[in-house]
């Protein structure tokens, strides 16, 4: 596949997700229980700490223990997955409403987009992780950003719930 090929398909990824986020944002409760009456608590100590432990154990290993995500992750390798994105402010992650977070992370991408053979490594959470553990991992990600990101990240939220 050619450079050009590669970045389409990323892009082409990339627009399914945001596509399936609107959908998860405009039409509430979704399958498994996903809704867009989710809101993270990146300012609650204990939940920043119990989601802390949770990434430890069941994120880090994909997305760096300092959510800093595999190289190269905005680039397709050669199984057309594209490797882990950080979760750091220089990731994606934060531009994305909470509900969509949260679809993702206990769904997985594939679901949310509607297409199991969609070509990911990340699975979706739901009977590993309850709800709460769920919102607690957003919440310490969240809580990482820079004051400036998640003032950015509130409006994304509120202009979500608006919508």
């Amino acid at each position: 596949m050619n450079w050009r090929a590669v970045k389409l398909a990323a892009l082409l990824g990339l627009l399914a997700i945001g596509v399936a986020g609107a959908v998860v944002m405009r039409t509430g409760p979704q399958e498994g229980g996903a809704t867009a009456g989710v809101a993270l608590r990146p300012d609650d100590a204990a939940t920043v700490a119990r989601g802390r432990s949770v990434y430890l154990e069941h994120c880090a290993a994909c997305h760096g223990q300092k959510l800093e995500g595999q190289p190269d992750w905005q680039r397709r390798r050669p199984d057309g997955k594209l490797p882990a994105p950080p979760h750091d402010e220089t990731g994606h992650t934060w531009h994305h409403p909470d509900a969509v977070l949260f679809a993702l992370t206990r769904l997985g991408p594939a679901r949310v987009v509607g297409d199991p053979a969609y070509a990911t490594d990340m699975p979706g959470y739901e009977g590993i992780l309850d709800d709460d553990a769920v919102v607690a991992v957003l919440s310490y990600i969240k809580s990482t950003w820079p004051a400036a990101i998640r003032a950015r990240h509130d409006r994304l939220n509120e202009t979500a719930r608006r919508d």
